[in-house]
């Protein structure tokens, strides 16, 4: 499953794409959105990416066209695992959410933006988003992360009671990511930001009656901040390909070339008053087949 999490990412992508409306869509800040996603395509890190092929179409073509994805992009996120089975039917309070939480490691959901603004009305994402998402070959469990919870930025409206709890089980954590594009370092988006807790993410999607098993995988949206430097993919960093980031080679990018590396690391506190570091999620774009 992947979510939409973050207020700041989804203020931006509505400012890009709905200039005169509102950013965000009426049913954001009651529930966390997300979608269902394909885990045979969910690769480890270090995994080759193959450019995505499919149809297209920009504003002024009369008609779509196929081929492969000319706006290949990140989203850098993090990935929730979890722990312990439910049965269909039921479904897990916020309260005991964090005991179906077992770690959490780097994910990079790569996505061709401009197939999915083509295929994604009415029903979501799909062939731009389901070609691969990187994942850390290592996970991080979320005990080992304690130190690093802080409290969720402001929630108004107030959630629906299902998605209320008690205060330490409604939690944001205090991690740091830097995302690096050949080597360039070119964001640094604070998971601190996001709007919806873990557990809010947990308990909703199991409120229908979805049961749980061990291992199943939840990402949390694009993470993004309020400030140009820390937005987590190249359509905001570049505003559509309107800004194009300079690298340290000189080159410029608004999206992603063929051989292009995608290096996403992450810092938090950690037990003992330590920093803990997350393992790095990496891939590189190779062309379409």
């Amino acid at each position: 499953m992947d979510f939409y999490a973050g207020e700041h990412h989804a203020t931006n992508v509505g400012r890009i794409f709905r200039p005169d409306g509102e950013p965000l869509t009426p049913n954001w800040k009651h529930l966390p959105i997300g979608y269902h996603g394909r885990s045979s395509t969910v690769v480890v890190s270090g995994t080759d990416v193959v450019r995505p092929r499919g149809q297209r179409k920009g504003k002024d073509d009369p008609v779509p066209v196929f081929g492969p994805s000319v706006r290949l992009d990140i989203e850098a996120e993090l990935a929730f695992v979890v722990g312990g089975g439910t049965s269909l039917g039921t479904s897990v309070p916020v309260d005991e959410a964090t005991g179906h939480l077992f770690g959490v490691a780097l994910f990079n959901d790569w996505s061709a933006r401009d197939v999915q603004a083509w295929e994604y009305v009415p029903l979501g994402p799909f062939l731009g988003k389901s070609f691969a998402s990187s994942m850390a070959a290592w996970i991080t469990p979320l005990a080992a992360l304690e130190r690093a919870r802080v409290a969720l930025p402001p929630q108004d409206p107030e959630p629906l009671p299902y998605l209320s709890g008690r205060p330490e089980n409604l939690f944001g954590l205090d991690l740091t990511m830097e995302v690096r594009l050949n080597g360039t370092l070119v964001s640094r988006p604070p998971y601190r930001a996001m709007y919806w807790s873990p557990t809010q993410m947990l308990a909703h999607l199991t409120v229908n009656g979805a049961s749980l098993r061990s291992g199943d995988l939840f990402a949390s949206g694009t993470v993004s901040g309020t400030q140009p430097q820390e937005r987590g993919s190249l359509l905001e960093l570049t505003w559509n390909g309107t800004e194009p980031l300079r690298l340290a080679d000189g080159s410029s990018r608004t999206f992603l070339q063929d051989g292009d590396t995608v290096t996403i690391t992450a810092t938090a506190p950690g037990p003992a008053g330590g920093v803990l570091r997350l393992a790095e999620v990496t891939g590189t774009v190779r062309p379409a087949t």
